[in-house]
């Protein structure tokens, strides 16, 4: 057994029957799969294996790249990758996961871009978005810059979508007089797929890049489970919505900025004023910075609050229309309310603590009930936004990363590049 490996043909024998086919990796240890000649992959208990014979050893094929030709007479993208599933593809030799970075790859992968566009591609980092932090934004948005002052007309950024747009609000906010567009897309399927959206999304954003005069930072993705069009959706407003559909982003509280459909046709769906051209500037985030989100949620204990006391700045989920919090004592069984109450008091007297809903979509208005008065009257901010959770987050850092704190406070109400809505719409 120790001289199989992945990849390896081999023939295996039971006291029933002769299996060949090719040895892939297995989630129990006691079972071997084999990937027979028909293309299906077939498990069998080890107990029941007689014998296992190597045929031949696996051998990596040879990646096949097309050559890249340079056209003076189209726009240049660059493609810079963050890592994510767009750019993989599974090996059914060895049951692991390929990555595809450099351009003659990409090309290669999607031969139609080099129609639409000369292509750069570079690796950042590949990784997981979820581990993604404050240092990774500041690292992208410094590629962005490089790549622009080289001459791109636009950058794609391809990203896992777990938390792409965190990622695109982040962006959003660093690079500031943004005269370019920058665009990031992602895939919920892998590209080697029948199902994958990664080919459309990809295509779709580089025809958006060349065809148009944006702008701004967006996010291209699947409009539909269907493979007619792609969506152009805002940086600050769009949240994933699915854990694997294709059409698992949409824009909150705003509507999408632009339709791809397959054939290449855009069509707006929201005005894009063009931008003065001024330089561009990276406003930076702070590493260092400790801001948390707090969730309510039924039998809260004041400590939960407290526990933030280290922190820069919190953002409290809360529920229904102002936000609340359970910070009313009503009977003998909610005296840690009041506690709850007290320690969010001493939390907003030290740090910008910013509240939202976990309704997803509406706007906040903590004037109505009279949790949402005592929670303005203890500090609490973000009355009459329509900011989502994850954007009042990524504005909060933003804010404490480039700002005094007094003026955090002014500023978070003010809407700076799209993130809240002059008015919300009713889904």
């Amino acid at each position: 057994m120790n001289k199989i490996s992945n990849g390896d043909k081999v023939k295996l024998i039971t006291s029933s029957e002769e299996l060949e086919g090719v040895f892939l990796p297995s989630l129990s240890k006691d079972i071997i799969v084999l990937k027979l000649k028909n293309g299906y992959n077939l498990g069998i208990e080890k107990k029941k294996i007689k014998q296992i014979k190597l045929i031949s050893k696996y051998k990596q094929p040879e990646s096949k790249k097309l050559p890249i030709h340079f056209n003076k007479d189209i726009k240049t993208i660059s493609i810079l990758h963050t890592g994510g599933t767009l750019a993989s593809e599974v090996s059914y030799e060895t049951g692991g996961v390929i990555a595809r970075f450099t351009p003659e790859e990409i090309i290669s992968m999607f031969p139609e871009l080099q129609k639409i566009a000369n292509i750069k591609s570079k690796l950042i980092s590949n990784m997981w978005s979820e581990d993604m932090n404050f240092n990774h934004y500041n690292l992208i948005a410094e590629e962005v810059e490089k790549e622009l002052k080289n001459g791109s007309d636009g950058i794609i950024i391809t990203h896992g979508t777990d938390t792409i747009a965190l990622t695109a609000a982040a962006l959003t906010f660093i690079l500031e007089d943004l005269s370019a567009p920058v665009i990031l897309v992602g895939s919920q399927r892998s590209s080697d797929r029948g199902s994958t959206d990664a080919k459309l999304n990809l295509i779709s954003a580089a025809q958006f890049i060349v065809k148009t005069e944006f702008q701004s930072v967006a996010i291209c993705m699947h409009e539909s489970t269907n493979d007619d069009a792609c969506l152009i959706l805002p940086s600050l407003k769009t949240r994933k919505m699915h854990t694997s559909a294709r059409d698992a982003f949409k824009a909150i509280n705003d509507t999408p900025i632009a339709r791809i459909t397959s054939e290449g046709h855009i069509t707006f769906l929201k005005a894009h004023p063009k931008k003065e051209n001024k330089p561009l500037k990276l406003k930076l985030f702070n590493p260092k910075l400790k801001i948390g989100i707090l969730k309510a949620h039924p039998n809260m204990i004041s400590k939960e609050v407290s526990n933030y006391k280290g922190f820069d700045g919190l953002i409290l989920e809360g529920v229904g229309l102002a936000g609340n919090f359970p910070i009313n004592e009503i009977d003998k069984f909610t005296k840690e309310n009041k506690k709850i109450h007290n320690e969010i008091k001493k939390l907003a007297n030290k740090i910008p603590v910013i509240a939202t809903s976990q309704t997803i979509y509406g706007r906040i208005n903590m004037n109505v009930y009279s949790t949402g008065r005592l929670l303005q009257e203890a500090g609490v901010l973000g009355n009459y936004l329509d900011i989502i959770t994850e954007t009042a987050f990524i504005k909060l850092s933003w804010l404490l990363s480039n700002y005094p704190k007094h003026k955090v406070k002014e500023l978070i109400h003010e809407n700076l590049h799209g993130e809240t809505s002059k008015r919300t719409e009713i889904s």
